[in-house]
């Protein structure tokens, strides 16, 4: 009778109380009904929406800034521009390593969003009081005066303390969310995979309004005024996160992960001279269970130098059999070595994921010039080149509603499985949109060169070919988008161990900076290679001198390539495995 009413007991308590480890505000087990799922997700996805159009609002436009305000050419633009997103992605791998360290996600947010704020405040005063200077200048005919180096260092104070504040925040935000859908539960369990795609068309939307409305009053000089309403929705995100602080769940922070690591190699290294007999793994050393709420993982096959580091030889049998405790420098558990195994075995789908953002970054930099040297009018109306990444946006908000709603649901029931197709697989769909979007974009540039006129000094409208001429390949961006970034987004955080979930959201930005960064080293060998014995070079400041479509056929080439790489170690990659854990995701093996 007594067995009875404590199995009756544990089952109301598994009901009343999350299985994953998280906690509430007050640092107890998280209750299941009063925390977390979509009442805090959807407080999560409005935040992203409104902090998204703050940092697009800047963003999205910033290349025209440059050249019209800073007097920039477009080559050096270009690249300021790939540099300063590429920096914003970097500064995530800081918000990701003090959040699964020391401060835990949501202190991590609240902290960066702070200095996002500040830096969106620092920038408009400064473009308002000084940048615009004469009065009116800034549009498509009226150029700024040059401005001091102090005036110059503020502005790009305050850019740089936007990159900051954002990119420590994007990485904790994603994962954040996702903490609030317990794992453990089968329905949240299937939230949280949604919670991924409705968090990408968040970001989307965010974005839509600041490359329509914000686009065309930034494009029309107007850029103080796009600025302070960059400020004021990026103020509200903030208030409206700190507003649910009471409905989040949070998982407490696992300490540093170098030292982890590092002790996971200098172990290893130690006993390099170990043969360990195959499928000898009771002698590999497993700790008691802890209060930290890391999963167990288990042992799994390759990469078998590291498996050392766990292996229990005589002179550690000796130190748990007096001491009852452990060197970790010199012996790991299974579970820190399989956190290392699986760090290692996601790097190279990492690596093939930073040439796909090298397309992607085009839309913020050569699309828009690209868009720019077209014609840009609809009777007297304007369309400002920027705003054309709203095509890429209803895109994504599209391919995001069919793939859901029509192309998961057919997959499944043609191969008669549950989960439809894997994150890599589709990740590996987005790379064969991609070829076709810069394939398309290196066509409509050939067609935008026959109708352009090659004498005009302010080349802006100067080719008769309309700019609508450019949807083809934004849309196919917007499409490719939904199966790499949503894809790499699920696929990073469900395979990134469970004290590094932050730095899992962060390979994805990160990949998204090199690219970035990437993409600036190929346009200056681009232009060196391509301006010998003073030829005008491929992007050179009038585009209708140069060969735009080459480069954009380049980089269908180098995708091309790197699909075939990325195939190869998608079908090597196999997926990590927990101790206790049903659900068949984690079991199943990765494939393209």
């Amino acid at each position: 009778m007594g067995s009875l009413q404590l199995s009756k007991d544990q089952k109301l308590k598994e009901e009343e109380y999350t299985g994953d480890g998280s906690v509430g505000f007050d640092g107890e087990a998280a209750s299941r009904n009063r925390t977390g799922k979509w009442a805090a997700g959807s407080i999560i996805l409005l935040n992203q929406g409104l902090a998204t159009l703050a940092f697009f609002g800047v963003g999205v436009n910033l290349v025209l800034f440059l050249t019209r305000v800073l007097q920039q050419d477009n080559a050096e633009a270009a690249n300021s521009v790939s540099k300063w997103t590429g920096t914003v992605y970097i500064f995530s791998l800081v918000g990701a390593f003090l959040s699964d360290s020391y401060w835990g996600r949501y202190k991590t947010c609240a902290i960066f969003q702070t200095i996002f704020v500040i830096g969106l405040v620092l920038l408009s005063l400064s473009t308002q009081l000084f940048l615009l200077k004469p009065g009116g200048c800034g549009d498509e005919t009226k150029k700024c005066s040059t401005h001091s180096s102090w005036e110059l260092g503020l502005f790009y104070i305050s850019i740089y303390m936007i990159a900051l504040g954002n990119g420590g925040y994007q990485p904790n935000i994603a994962t954040f969310g996702a903490d609030q859908f317990d794992v453990e539960d089968p329905k949240e369990g299937y939230s949280k995979v949604a919670f991924f795609s409705y968090f990408y068309l968040a970001l989307n939307l965010g974005s839509l309004f600041s490359n329509t409305i914000l686009g065309y009053f930034e494009d029309e000089g107007l850029w103080a005024l796009g600025f302070w309403a960059s400020t004021t929705s990026a103020t509200l995100a903030l208030l409206l996160f700190l507003g649910g602080t009471k409905r989040y769940r949070h998982f407490k922070p696992s300490g540093n992960p170098l030292s982890r690591i590092s002790q996971v190699l200098v172990a290893a290294s130690k006993k390099c001279s170990i043969r360990i007999p195959p499928g000898d793994e009771a002698n590999l050393y497993e700790a008691e269970d802890s209060k930290n709420a890391a999963r167990k993982m288990l042992h799994t096959q390759g990469i078998k130098f590291l498996d050392r580091a766990a292996f229990v030889t005589p002179q550690d049998l000796d130190e748990l059999k007096q001491n009852e405790y452990y060197n970790p420098w010199r012996l790991c558990p299974v579970s820190q070595v399989e956190e290392v195994k699986c760090i290692l075995r996601l790097l190279p789908i990492w690596l093939c994921t930073i040439i796909y953002s090298v397309v992607f970054t085009q839309m913020a930099s050569l699309f828009v010039e690209q868009g720019d040297a077209m014609n840009t009018r609809i009777s007297n109306f304007r369309i400002p080149a920027a705003s054309m990444s709203s095509f890429d946006i209803l895109s994504v908000a599209l391919f995001i509603f069919l793939y859901r709603r029509v192309v998961d649901p057919i997959v499944r029931g043609v191969r008669r499985d549950s989960n439809g197709l894997t994150e890599l697989q589709r990740m590996g769909i987005g790379l064969v949109i991609a070829v076709m979007a810069m394939v398309s974009a290196g066509i409509v540039e050939c067609y935008r060169l026959k109708y352009a006129r090659k004498d005009c000094k302010h080349c802006q409208g100067s080719s008769s070919l309309s700019i609508f001429w450019q949807v083809p390949q934004y849309a196919l961006i917007g499409a490719s988008e939904v199966f790499m970034y949503v894809g790499q987004l699920e696929f990073f955080n469900a395979q990134a161990p469970d004290g590094l979930k932050s730095f899992g959201s962060a390979l994805c930005m990160t990949s998204i900076s090199l690219g970035n960064y990437v993409s600036s080293l190929l346009v200056s060998i681009v232009m060196k290679i391509s301006t010998v014995d003073n030829m005008p070079g491929w992007i050179p400041g009038n585009l209708n001198k140069g060969h735009l479509d080459r480069f954009y056929f380049l980089l269908a080439g180098l995708t091309a390539v790197d699909l075939v790489i990325y195939m190869a170690c998608a079908s090597w990659y196999k997926s990590m495995k927990f101790r206790g854990k049903a659900a068949e995701e984690d079991d199943e093996d990765y494939e393209v």
